[in-house]
């Protein structure tokens, strides 16, 4: 196996596929990368058996083939080798015994490498079931509910994001028992069929920061219990959560005694400030005090420790009864964050009852839910 190419494009793509490689791989050779080389491609793959990342770079100019074969290579010391490299291109041959020869310029490394036929295999996903998706509203929809995933591995189906894909629109929902965020965005070539899918959350992490700020078109392949995503040369398999998804739509109230709405940069520069003193004691706790009467909204915060904070917020419109209510300032700044318009309106029912956030427009279906907490 020997090709030489260029340098800059090797790393482009080898970032990518870096991003399926664990350092704690359970399976020894999953902590190399592999590489294999035809007439016509050079194909990288990267697993850690919850992901795998598989990069096809076609012969062109920027790569030269002079013989074909495998390897796999480890993929830490390949990775800094290639990126130090000096010249504009490098040459790769492979060695008896696995060795592995790269050169660039007046640099040679070599290093011992693993052969290929004992890597795992890939998982045969058909594309009969695909269809394709715009990769800007894949990330977006990623971005406002895979935050509010569990790290929990106990309850590891609350680990991912619930996906229900139809053939005009994507409705995701992601929830660790304590909040929740429910985003529904309108598509105009879904599947055919309705495609109900519970992909790990740290997965679409992954995929989102692949995506990119571009909008690349992404071929969705489900398969039963992996589904495959490509976007251009790039093929990204998540494993898929088996089990029971909590019906979360009971979750969302109906009916409201009590409603504000406040700028998000006005409430999240206030729950910056309060989250300072509860973020030093035991208890992470900040109390929304709403009074209809004198029209006023109070957020505050205290620590055993240090001391209290307390500070009145803008709001643009309160309604219903008066109400006080504790949770946790982590949660709402998340949702927050996560929101797509200027200004935001909370809703609530009961002080111990679960509260909404929604956008201010009504043609966004966007919903996040947080549970409050009990101070008494």
């Amino acid at each position: 196996m020997k090709f030489t190419i260029n340098r800059n494009l090797f790393i482009e793509n080898l970032n990518n596929v870096m991003r399926a490689i664990s350092s704690r791989a359970t399976i020894p050779i999953l902590s190399g990368i592999k590489l294999d080389l035809t007439e016509d491609k050079l194909t990288l793959t990267g697993s850690d058996t919850d992901i795998s990342i598989e990069i096809q770079i076609p012969v062109n100019d920027d790569l030269n083939v002079e013989s074909t074969g495998s390897i796999v290579l480890p993929a830490r010391f390949f990775s800094e080798i290639v990126k130090k490299l000096p010249g504009k291109d490098f040459s790769f041959e492979v060695k008896e015994s696995f060795q592995t020869q790269i050169i660039s310029e007046n640099s040679e490394f070599t290093i011992n490498g693993l052969d290929a036929n004992n890597y795992p295999r890939l998982p045969e996903i058909p594309d009969a079931a695909s269809f394709t998706i715009s990769g800007k509203t894949f990330r977006e929809i990623i971005n406002e509910t895979q935050f509010a995933t569990s790290n929990d591995q106990t309850r590891a189906i609350l680990t991912g994001v619930r996906f229900f894909f139809s053939p005009d629109k994507i409705k995701a929902v992601a929830t660790d028992s304590h909040r929740l965020s429910q985003r529904t965005i309108a598509l105009e070539n879904g599947p055919q069929a309705e495609t109900d899918l519970i992909i790990p959350g740290k997965s679409l992490q992954e995929l989102a920061r692949i995506i990119g700020e571009a909008d690349p078109e992404v071929k969705v392949c489900p398969g039963d219990n992996q589904a495959l995503f490509v976007i251009g040369n790039l093929s990204f398999y998540s494993r898929l959560l088996d089990g029971n998804y909590p019906d979360t739509d009971r979750l969302i109230p109906t009916e409201k005694t009590t409603s504000v709405e406040f700028d998000i940069s006005e409430l999240s520069s206030a729950l910056e400030r309060a989250s300072l003193l509860t973020h030093a004691g035991r208890n992470n706790v900040v109390t929304l005090t709403l009074d209809i009467e004198n029209q006023s909204a109070k957020l505050s915060g205290k620590s055993a420790e240090i001391g209290n904070v307390e500070e009145d917020v803008s709001f643009r419109n309160l309604e219903g009864n008066n109400l006080e209510i504790s949770f946790n300032p982590d949660y709402l700044r998340d949702a927050l964050r996560a929101s797509v318009t200027d200004s935001v309106i909370m809703s609530f029912t009961k002080p111990l009852r679960p509260f909404i956030i929604n956008p201010d427009k009504e043609d966004i279906e966007f919903v996040q839910l947080i549970t409050p907490v009990r101070t008494y």
